[in-house]
C-alpha cells in the first residue's frame, strides 16, 4: 500500500496491534501440558467454496497436513459479509485447532464499512502470515473509446453526469473512491449482487467501467469482449503484460487485497511460530507459487508482526475513505 496514514487513529492501532500480538503470543500451560496438534486441525473459510480465498486454503491444508501429522480440514462458514466464519473462529478455543483463513474484507474493511461489528480484528484475532496478494483491474467495454486510464480520466470528467462504475461489494467500492480521489476520475457508483452481474453490467453497457480482481474477467480480456486498463499491483501481471500499472500511468497509487491466516487471540506462541513456520515453507513451494501465478495471487508467506503492521495501517486507512464517501455494508 502506498498511501500513508501518519494520523493518531493510525498510530492508536499500531500499538494496539503489537501489544495484542505480544499477548497472544504469550506462552500458555497448555501448550506445556499437551502437545499440538492432538486432532485435526480446522480452517475456517468465511466464504462460499470456489474463489480465491477458498482456494489459498484448500492449498495450506493440503500442505501442511503431512508436517502436523493430522488431517487439516477446510470448512467453508459463508454469509453476513464474512462475518460468520470470523465470529465462528473468534469464539472458538485458542488451542490451535481452529483457524481462520480470511481475505482483507472481515479483517479491515468491515471495520470500516459496519457500525457495531461483532469481533475486533486487532484483540479478537492473533494474525499468523499473510498468505498471498492480488491486485484489481478496471475494465472497460470493448466499445468504448478509451483507450488508456488517463483517457478514461478524462471522459468521464467531460461527461461526469454519465459516468458510472459498477462493483461486486463495498471493499471494491472503497478501493473505487480512493483511485477516483487520486486520479480525478468521475463516475457515480452502482451496486451489484457479485461479480458476474457487475461485469455483466459492463458487457451490457449499463455502466462506464467496472472494477474487479483479476480472474473473473480474465476470458474477457482476452476474447477481446473487456478491454483492462490498468492493474492496482505494484508491477504489471505475467498474465497481463500489456496492461500498465495506475503508477505507469502517473497516479501514485498501489492497492492489493489479499488473504492471510489467523488464529482466536490467546493462541500460544509456539503454535503460532510453528504455524509461521510452515505458511513461509508452503507459499515458497514451487509448486504452490506456478499455481497462485495462474491465479494472479503473488504467494507471502511473511512473518506474524509483518501481517499485524498491516492489518493496523490498512483499518484506519479504509475507515476514513468510507468516512469520506459515507460508504456502508450493504
Amino acid at each position: 500500500m502506498t498511501t500513508r496514514f501518519t494520523s493518531p487513529a493510525r498510530r492508536k492501532l499500531v500499538v494496539t496491534a503489537a501489544l495484542s500480538l505480544a499477548a497472544s503470543l504469550a506462552p500458555t500451560l497448555s501448550w506445556a501440558q499437551a502437545a499440538w496438534p492432538n486432532k485435526p486441525v480446522r480452517i475456517v473459510v468465511p466464504y462460499a467454496p470456489g474463489g480465491a480465498n477458498d482456494i489459498l486454503a484448500r492449498v495450506v491444508a493440503e500442505k501442511l497436513a503431512p508436517s502436523l501429522g493430522q488431517p487439516v480440514l477446510v470448512e467453508n462458514k459463508p454469509g453476513a459479509g464474512a462475518v460468520i466464519g470470523t465470529e465462528f473462529v473468534v469464539k472458538a478455543p485458542a488451542d490451535g485447532h481452529t483457524l481462520l483463513m480470511a481475505a482483507s474484507g472481515p479483517i479491515v474493511f468491515n471495520p470500516a464499512l459496519v457500525a457495531k461489528l461483532s469481533y475486533n480484528p486487532i484483540t479478537d484475532l492473533v494474525p499468523i502470515s499473510m498468505a498471498g496478494s492480488f491486485p484489481m483491474i478496471l475494465a472497460v467495454n470493448e466499445a468504448s473509446p478509451a483507450k488508456t486510464f488517463n483517457e478514461l480520466v478524462a471522459l468521464t470528467r467531460a461527461n461526469a453526469d454519465k459516468s458510472n462504475y459498477s462493483y461486486p461489494s463495498a471493499s471494491f467500492q472503497l478501493v473505487m473512491e480512493l483511485v477516483k480521489a487520486k486520479s480525478g476520475l468521475k463516475a457515480l457508483n452502482v451496486p451489484y449482487q457479485g461479480s458476474a452481474p457487475s461485469i455483466n453490467a459492463v458487457l451490457t453497457q449499463e455502466v462506464q467501467m467496472t472494477l474487479i480482481d483479476s480472474g473473473p474477467i480474465a476470458a474477457l480480456v482476452k476474447s477481446g469482449k473487456l478491454r483492462a486498463l490498468a492493474v492496482t499491483s505494484e508491477q504489471r501481471l505475467a498474465s497481463y503484460p500489456q496492461v500498465p500499472t495506475l503508477k505507469e500511468q502517473g497516479i501514485d497509487l498501489a492497492v492489493n487485497f489479499w488473504s492471510g491466516l489467523l488464529a482466536p487471540a490467546g493462541t500460544p506462541a509456539p503454535i503460532v511460530r510453528r504455524l509461521q513456520e510452515e505458511m513461509a515453507r508452503i507459499m515458497a513451494l514451487p509448486d504452490v507459487v506456478e499455481r497462485m501465478a495462474k491465479l494472479d495471487i503473488r504467494p507471502v508467506g511473511g512473518t506474524s508482526a509483518d501481517f499485524a503492521r498491516i492489518i493496523a495501517t490498512e483499518i484506519p486507512l479504509w475507515t476514513q475513505v468510507a468516512k469520506d464517501n459515507n460508504i456502508k455494508a450493504q
